[in-house]
């Protein structure tokens, strides 16, 4: 009677065990360097193509009883219905680790009360009154980096400017 209640205790256990698993998994796009995430063809992937490979690959690897990786609790999760959610940046946040990610659109540079739409969803705004111009460029790769206190330098490749940020969604 003892072992019955046991292993229903542990059959109610297994979802949970396996939501806690799904929010520490490394989605692929952090397992690849950006490079690698290029040469594979990854890039080419829609939002919702990406999610369902990241669904995929979580599934499969709790199925296989892999361990998933640890670096990955309180960064980028994958929730139940495959969206991929990155709280870093955010306030209440100890992850801070670099973001890499692509403005949208053309950019030319900041000046003062710029906010940079990001293509993996994120919005940052500047909280410094500086002011950069460069040559325009289409969807320009940057690096969101942590600095002292808390605080987020963004820099645009190619270039050694960086601006203090702070994201906003």
């Amino acid at each position: 009677m003892k072992i019955s209640a046991f292993l229903a205790g542990a059959l109610l256990c297994l979802p949970l065990t396996q939501a806690l698993a799904q929010s520490d998994f490394s989605t692929v796009e952090e397992r690849m360097t950006g490079q690698e995430f290029r040469e594979t063809g990854l890039y080419k992937l829609t939002d919702e193509e990406l999610a369902a490979l990241n669904r995929w690959i979580a599934q499969r690897s709790l199925a296989e009883g892999q361990s998933l990786s640890p670096a990955a609790a309180g960064g980028p999760a994958v929730t139940e219905s495959g969206e991929v959610v990155d709280r870093r940046g955010l306030r209440d946040d100890s992850d801070e680790r670099p973001i890499e990610s692509r403005i949208v659109g053309s950019f030319s540079g900041w000046d003062g009360d710029t906010e940079f739409v990001l293509e993996n969803g994120m919005v940052w705004e500047q909280t410094d009154g500086q002011r950069f111009n460069m040559s325009t460029m289409e969807n320009p790769r940057v690096t969101i980096e942590p600095g002292f206190m808390g605080s987020w330098r963004l820099q645009v490749e190619g270039y050694n400017a960086r601006v203090q940020v702070r994201r906003i969604r």
